[in-house]
């Protein structure tokens, strides 16, 4: 069965440490997305986001970096994470870039913080959180086809602290200089003496932590003097020059600079010399560069046009270009881009997208990109004709575990929900002459509390349930319907009472409607008190609302929210799972419980939103998964009781009454249900115990027709709605992240045929939830899958059960 990746959407760690762009072979950006390593072109003219995720790390991924091959169809990769481990990777040119695992090390005895290696050499350096920096030689062919490293030396850090960050630079011909600094606000530089590096000064002046370090040559002359810039949680940047010689270089101006005040006092230019075998060198302190607001995580440079500019990130929401002047040789910002902080607020829904973490210039240093609190990338590009820099469309995914996924009635976009308080919405953005890519388009639901189910009502309206023992109900707003006609051409079924645009109130969890005004209509205050000020949050001009490419991340966190229409009420704890009739008049729901009183479905009609009582009583434990039957005659639940029940539609449509009932349908709880397109009624089954079961109704008894076992317990069980060549198709996945199409023959289900994903394609971590797309595309199926490793893949299946 040939199975191949569509898209995969998957949010970046907030670590300033955990992503880095290839300067040369693959020209790939890498970063760490929780457990996994996602593979990125931003110079992809096609869009197609994410390329592939490389899994082996068992925690967070914390550290990222490309080692420079000089090959231009070879990448070697170096990772860090939380389980103590350095991996190292390698990668060839392919369809898609294909990377593979050459070597693990595991001699650090708590979590990488930072990873620092030297261009045009084999040295690289690791810092951990157990106070050690370790320095390495990677031993390589010319071709990279072996590879294997040698540890020369480890360092513990005296006084001992958290090495946040390391750099490396070539000193003179025979040293080389390591800054390491972190969770102290002083600066250790070690010069290496043949291959040993010993502690030569160590660099005071900063008051916080210290979040970057970057080296660079002043000029591209490479007997020019080092810089080194360093930025901290103080909201400063110091540059520091290294300077070749007995004689100090000319005390920068800046010093003395009048803008400075006060602060010009506490600029110590004390020089600390440095030896090495070769020559004897001094470190001054150059300059201070103000301007961020707020803690500094990111310092890199680039000589772009002849010019050096510092690139920096900050807690601030922005992202600053930095440049000396030519004149004064006083450092001044010259481009800052991001958010301006005016609109700042405690959550994104209401204006803060909590600051950048990540900056890094592409290869060409014609383009920049910023990774946010989000878990979202922003990108811009530098327009030479318009001497400025244009946002473009990046890439989005949730930044916590995915727990639920489903498609509108009609296949044409997909909603998924997770951990990370956030509900979002996918689709293909159609454009003449280029193919299709995927993009998230609107996040209707931006939360407090952890959402764990959802699924669709209608083509524009969907049912969430979250830790808050509420579901709500939301509805399509006019203008994200008209964004998704116009980029997705997506037919808006909207009726035309539905309001533009919605907000979240200050201090409140309910999305509120709210209309969009002309771009030139004055802002009315109502009947308000004419003194006080329009909450800004309150109005949207139609123009923020209309778009020709999928929106950028600002639009996202703050415009494209859905109003909410509805609550459901009665459940005593988190909701558990949540299913709509086949027609879309009947909601089922449950909560987690350990008692038969809370272990009640309790179902909602959807015209007026009120509960059908009583509630449907059987299971003892939590229900975690309901579906209907494809003509609404049954409804089928299983939860951790280890039952499997089948309610029947009684006279009313609306009632539905025990049918069947088996408390040992699985050895373990049931984790997933789904029902089969046979007329025979036939649904599966699947547990902790390993195993995918296969019953089927007939007279008026249920049979176990079919077993088949996985590798692991099976969390996640969806089956097609239609019929392939006779043949029912499904698919499941377990605890570690497997995830397995399998086929049946209707008149012989125990003959499954099941073929697993290959391992590059899946998940890190368990999968949540599987839905299958409602409609072909291209001759092909699609499942959505969502998973604990915070992505959501979508597969495309070809030939399917033939």
């Amino acid at each position: 069965m040939n199975v191949s990746s569509e898209f995969i959407s998957i949010g970046g760690n907030r670590n300033p440490a955990a992503a880095d762009w290839d300067e040369g072979g693959l020209q790939l950006l890498a970063f760490g997305a929780d457990n996994c390593i996602a593979l990125w072109d931003p110079q992809d003219e096609d869009l197609h986001g994410v390329q592939a995720n490389l899994n082996g790390h068992t925690k967070a991924v914390n550290a990222v970096k490309f080692f420079t091959t000089e090959l231009p169809d070879v990448s070697v990769l170096i990772s860090g994470a939380a389980d103590n481990n350095i991996r190292i990777w390698r990668g060839r040119r392919d369809d898609r870039p294909k990377f593979e695992c050459v070597k693990i090390i595991s001699e650090h005895t708590s979590p990488i913080t930072g990873i620092a290696t030297l261009p045009g050499t084999d040295v690289f350096a690791t810092g951990a959180s157990d106070g050690k920096v370790k320095i390495w030689k990677l031993v390589h062919n010319a071709d990279f086809s072996t590879i294997d490293v040698e540890l020369t030396q480890s360092i513990t850090l005296s006084p001992k602290y958290f090495p946040l960050n390391l750099a490396l630079a070539s000193l003179d011909e025979s040293s080389t200089v390591l800054a390491v600094a972190g969770t102290r606000s002083t600066i250790q530089l070690f010069i290496s003496h043949e291959t040993q590096f010993n502690l030569a000064a160590t660099l005071t002046g900063h008051e916080g932590w210290i979040r970057a370090l970057a080296f660079t040559r002043e000029t591209s002359n490479a007997d020019s003097d080092l810089l080194l810039a360093s930025a901290s949680q103080d909201k400063y940047i110091r540059l520091w020059r290294i300077n070749r010689g007995d004689q100090l270089p000319v005390a920068s101006t800046a010093l003395s600079d009048p803008a400075l005040g006060v602060l010009g006092k506490s600029l110590s230019n004390k020089a600390h010399w440095i030896v090495s075998a070769a020559a004897k060198h001094s470190v001054t302190f150059e300059a201070l560069l103000l301007g961020h607001e707020d803690w500094i995580y990111q310092a890199s440079w680039r000589h772009r046009d002849g010019k050096l500019q510092l690139l920096s990130t900050s807690e601030d929401n922005s992202l600053a270009i930095w440049e000396s002047d030519p004149s004064s040789g006083v450092w001044v910002c010259i481009t800052r881009l991001g958010e301006i902080s005016a609109q700042k607020g405690s959550t994104s829904a209401t204006g803060s997208a909590g600051g950048l973490w990540i900056g890094l210039w592409s290869p060409n240093g014609n383009s920049l990109v910023a990774l946010g609190r989000t878990g979202s990338w922003r990108k811009w590009t530098y327009s030479a004709a318009e001497d400025m820099w244009a946002q473009q469309v990046a890439i989005t995914g949730h930044v916590r575990e995915v727990k639920g996924v489903c498609w509108s009635r009609d296949g044409s976009y997909l909603l998924t929900t997770g951990s990370d308080q956030t509900t979002r919405l996918y689709s293909e953005w159609k454009r003449e002459g280029s193919t299709a890519s995927w993009h998230e388009f609107s996040r209707p639901q931006i939360h407090g509390y952890d959402l764990n189910c959802i699924d669709a009502v209608t083509n524009s309206q969907f049912i969430s349930g979250a830790d808050e023992k509420l579901l709500r109900v939301f509805d399509e707003p006019k203008g994200v319907a008209g964004m998704l006609n116009k980029l997705c051409d997506i037919q808006a079924s909207t009726s035309a009472n539905l309001p533009d645009a919605a907000n979240i109130p200050v201090l409140g969890l309910s999305n509120k409607a709210i209309q969009a005004i002309g771009d030139d209509e004055p802002v009315e205050n109502g009947a308000e008190d004419e003194r006080e000020a329009v909450d800004p949050s309150t109005v949207i001009r139609k123009s923020a609302l209309d778009f020709n490419h999928p929106p950028f991340e600002d639009h996202l966190a703050r415009h494209l929210l859905w109003p909410e229409t509805e609550k459901l009420y009665g459940h005593g704890y988190e909701i558990s799972a949540v299913a709509v009739n086949r027609d879309g008049t009947l909601v089922a729901t449950a909560c987690r419980a350990s008692s038969i009183d809370h272990a009640v479905i309790r179902l909602y009609d959807t015209k007026e939103w009120l509960e059908v009582k009583p509630p449907l009583k059987a299971h003892s434990l939590t229900v975690t998964s309901l579906q209907f039957s494809q003509d609404d005659k049954y409804l089928l639940s299983v939860g951790r009781d280890r039952q499997w029940v089948v309610w029947e539609r009684s006279t009313e449509p609306s009632m539905y009454t025990l049918k069947f009932a088996n408390p040992k349908g699985h050895t373990r709880m049931i984790l997933s249900a789904t029902w089969t397109p046979l007329e025979q009624p036939t649904f599966i089954t699947a547990g902790r115990d390993k195993s995918v079961r296969l019953w089927q109704i007939e007279d008026n008894d249920v049979q176990l027709k079919a077993t088949v076992t996985a590798s692991a317990a099976v969390t996640a069980a969806a089956c097609n709605s239609k019929l392939f060549n006779n043949k029912i198709m499904f698919a499941f996945g377990t605890e570690n992240g497997d995830i397995s199409i399998g086929s049946a023959p209707v008149d012989a289900l125990n003959k499954a045929d099941v073929a697993i994903i290959q391992s590059e394609l899946s998940s890190a971590k368990t999968i949540n939830q599987i839905a299958w797309r409602p409609r072909e595309v291209g001759g092909q199926q699609q499942i959505a899958v969502a998973s604990d490793d915070t992505s959501l893949r979508i597969f495309n299946i070809e030939n399917p059960a033939l």
